[in-house]
């Protein structure tokens, strides 16, 4: 991977469900320009159940994920936090931080967990996209004195 690359930290509270679907989509939909990684503000001790196989019905598999905490990723740099805890992140991060309401599927039925699971995705589609279209847009070096020769 290139250093063009965005780097982005999905969060959220446990590091159980939302964060774990917008890494992988973000993984397997926008590995051309993202380099995806997630954590929980207060990680739980596994991957939710509905969680893996809702992921396995979008043919991603979670079964080796793990929740991490903020702490567990201290040593890597980001260029990108997606805050969907709800909560205040820690003052201390020295990027950008945009926030995402995803309701929280961790007690809600299966079909209310795939639902929840279908507009991260959508939310990490729209992300990749304008990665993209930034990655696209022409860059003014500056160079030269601005006057054309004749």
């Amino acid at each position: 991977m290139t250093s063009d690359h965005k780097r982005v930290l999905f969060v959220c509270i446990g590091n159980a469900c939302r964060s774990q679907m917008a890494e992988a989509f973000a993984r397997h939909h926008g590995s051309d320009v993202l380099i995806a990684a997630s954590a929980g503000l207060a990680p739980a001790a596994f991957v939710m159940p509905d969680t893996i196989r809702a992921m396995r019905e979008k043919n991603l598999d979670l079964r080796d994920h793990f929740p991490k905490s903020l702490g567990y990723l201290n040593r890597a740099q980001f260029d990108l936090v997606v805050n969907m805890s709800g909560h205040d992140l820690p003052e201390d991060l020295t990027v950008p931080v945009v926030e995402w309401d995803v309701m929280d599927p961790v007690a809600l039925a299966y079909s209310e967990h795939c639902e929840v699971r279908d507009a991260i995705e959508r939310m990490v589609l729209k992300l990749i996209e304008d990665t993209r279209d930034e990655r696209r847009k022409p860059h003014f070096r500056g160079q030269g004195s601005g006057q054309i020769p004749l």
